[in-house]
């Protein structure tokens, strides 16, 4: 360590910078993953597996030099002397948790891990379309592999906790699985009543939609609820999602469907909703670790807030749909207000997530959730595993996928992550969505008249202030009670459920 190192000033200064360098390595090693998923021809993979690779493990080992482990020990006192919500005292305590957890990976596992990812991301986009679930399998059987020697560097309770952990931070599978059988308890009835009822006729979302017009409608949702265009951009990708290079670089992509209104025009809000929370962290923390959100829950609290409970809300579509309808005029001309907001929240039994509507959402993840656990515990083999996925969709929603694109293969998440740690934070998501939503609203009870009449900031400010511009300065609980005053909850969730769709419905729920 450097002799100049004498003060505290000086050792958190000199951190800092360190922590800005790992950062911008991270950045970098996110442009080359974007690029892949954008622009990148096909021929690229290999070689941009490698160079993820290094810049992963630069970055990690930066990060475990036993010199920021020195520094983060000897400012313990600098830290306790300051106020737990200064930027100063939340970026040791950040940075520390990154340091113990990293410390405990070697810089060789990610280099392996990212280098498998990518290869195994490329495999899927050409398997999935194909329904060759034979070509993933290889590489999905060392996904599984990778992921549960990354659990093994750590002590659990469930092989699986380690994983969720580093997504969620603070929660197990004991936890989630807790907050799935209160869901599950909850759902079921709701479903069965909803599904019982004459099915709503969606057929005027499933007409041909052009393209170009589709993304111009997009972007203008997107821009005028608080995506910033001047600090982002929206590009195609084969699933999609939003990745940020600093505050005032966070990029969307989507995927189009010109025979389905619904999959690019939700998805844009989803992903936009996501961009805008990085966009939305406050200025000072660009370059360090607090400029990220707070957890996956967290992040998708906000997708899934503003997709759902503000994108297919009655309120919303009061402004948008004369718009919508005016560029889709001889597809959309005939159809009214009342009946395209049924058609968009219609409830049915489907086999794809993303398509799913807000009653079944969570009984997709469920499944996703018990199938990666049963893989981890080496109780489910990767080869068993469309035929598993089809008996839990037979089982849980009375319903088969067509193939293996629309099982198995679906989601890209154990194609480019770990198997593990991830589908559950859109479970959470949608209970801290609403949790949020429900909080906003009692604050400002004028928030959905002022979305009815095209005014978005309202809400967006107060998201901003409470939960954005804090990036990751609060753990994923401490917000939730911070801000709600409450531990999260399914509560405020089947509330906002039994509300929207007895309506919709005209049923008791």
């Amino acid at each position: 360590m450097s002799a100049t190192l004498t003060t505290p000033e000086a050792k958190y200064s000199y951190l800092k910078t360190c922590l800005c360098q790992i950062k911008d390595l991270e950045a970098a090693a996110a442009v080359l993953n974007w690029d892949q998923t954008t622009l990148m021809p096909p021929g690229g993979v290999a070689a941009r597996g490698r160079q993820i690779a290094t810049l992963t493990q630069i970055a990690h080992e930066k990060l475990i030099d036993p010199t920021i482990g020195q520094i983060l020990e000897d400012l313990r006192p600098y830290e306790e002397s300051l106020p737990y919500d200064s930027p100063e005292a939340a970026i040791v305590r950040v940075a520390r948790r990154d340091y113990d957890r990293s410390s405990r990976i070697p810089s060789e596992f990610m280099a392996r891990l990212s280098e498998h990812q990518a290869a195994t991301y490329e495999i899927w986009t050409k398997a999935k379309p194909a329904n060759d679930f034979g070509a993933v399998r290889p590489y999905l059987e060392k996904m599984l592999d990778l992921s549960r020697e990354m659990a093994s560097f750590f002590p659990y309770e469930h092989v699986a906790d380690p994983l969720i952990d580093s997504e969620d931070y603070g929660m197990s599978v004991a936890t989630v699985r807790s907050l799935f059988a209160q869901l599950r308890e909850k759902l079921v009835p709701i479903v069965e009543a909803i599904t019982s009822c004459p099915p709503i006729d969606d057929s005027c979302l499933y007409q041909y939609f052009s393209k170009k017009r589709q993304v111009v409608f997009g972007r203008m949702v997107a821009e005028r609820i608080g995506y910033n265009f001047q600090r982002g951009r929206q590009d195609e990708s084969p699933h999609p999602f939003s990745t940020s290079f600093s505050v005032d670089d966070v990029r969307i992509t989507t995927r189009i469907d010109e025979n389905n209104l619904t999959e690019a025009l939700f998805s844009t809000i989803h992903e936009a909703g996501h961009a805008m929370y990085e966009q939305g962290i406050a200025p000072e923390l660009e370059g360090t670790p607090l400029a990220a959100g707070t957890s996956g829950g967290v992040h998708e609290s906000q997708s899934r807030l503003w997709e759902n409970i503000v994108g297919r809300s009655r309120g919303f579509w009061e402004c948008f749909y004369p718009q919508l309808q005016g560029m889709f005029l001889r597809e959309l001309g005939p159809v009214s207000i009342e009946k395209f907001y049924r058609a968009i929240n219609k409830v049915a039994k489907s086999p794809i997530r993303t398509d799913a509507d807000e009653v079944t959402y969570n009984l997709h993840v469920a499944i996703r959730f018990s199938l990666e656990l049963a893989m981890l515990e080496g109780k489910l083999e990767v080869r068993d595993l469309p035929e598993a996925w089809n008996e839990r969709y037979k089982s849980d929603l009375g319903i088969l996928p067509a193939n293996d694109s629309q099982g198995a293969m679906q989601d890209v998440h154990w194609f480019c992550g770990t198997v593990g740690g991830m589908f559950q934070s859109y479970t959470l998501g949608n209970l801290m969505g609403a949790q949020f939503y429900e909080k906003a609203i009692k604050i400002n009870p004028e928030i959905p008249v002022a979305i009815e009449r095209g005014n978005f900031n309202m809400l967006y400010h107060w998201l901003k202030e409470n939960i954005y511009q804090h990036g990751r300065k609060y753990t994923a609980e401490e917000i939730i009670k911070e801000v709600t005053g409450a531990p999260l909850s399914v509560n405020p969730f089947i509330d906002y459920i039994r509300n929207k769709y007895a309506a919709i419905y005209q049923i008791e729920l």
